[in-house]
């Protein structure tokens, strides 16, 4: 039976932090390799809640969501939506800062995606293989 977690974070920048610990916490007796993109996953997806979404304005906020099936970890961030959809950029320089988060999630990922919510929330997942799956 698949057990699921979540927990809801303030929509300040460093609680992408936070967030890295509450999935390193749930995925400790797991594979180090899997607990190593799970982590980097939702760091990633947090951060681009907070940087890119109305989560990070006055009082806004981002839920993680951490779903463990048999084959797979499922993570998922939920945020309060913005005007632009998650995709992966295309980094045509080398010396661009940004823009290469959804690119590390997309790598890691079995598979990704993103599902809006009726409310104008939107939920960003990303799921990852246990078990060499």
């Amino acid at each position: 039976m698949p057990k699921s977690w979540c927990r809801m974070f303030p929509g300040l920048a460093w609680q992408a932090a936070q967030a890295r610990h509450f999935v390193a916490a749930l995925l400790e007796d797991e594979a180090a390799d899997l607990a190593d993109s799970a982590v980097l996953v939702v760091g990633e997806l947090a951060a681009n809640a907070v940087r890119h979404t109305r989560s990070g304005w006055y009082r806004g906020w981002f839920l993680v969501v951490v779903h463990f099936s048999d084959d797979l970890v499922r993570i998922e961030v939920v945020d309060q939506g913005g005007d632009e959809e998650p995709r992966v950029r295309s980094v045509a320089r080398h010396v661009e800062e940004g823009g290469r988060g959804l690119m590390m999630v997309s790598s890691c990922a079995k598979d990704w995606g993103v599902k809006d919510r009726p409310s104008g929330a939107r939920c960003v997942w990303a799921e990852l293989a246990r078990n060499g799956s």
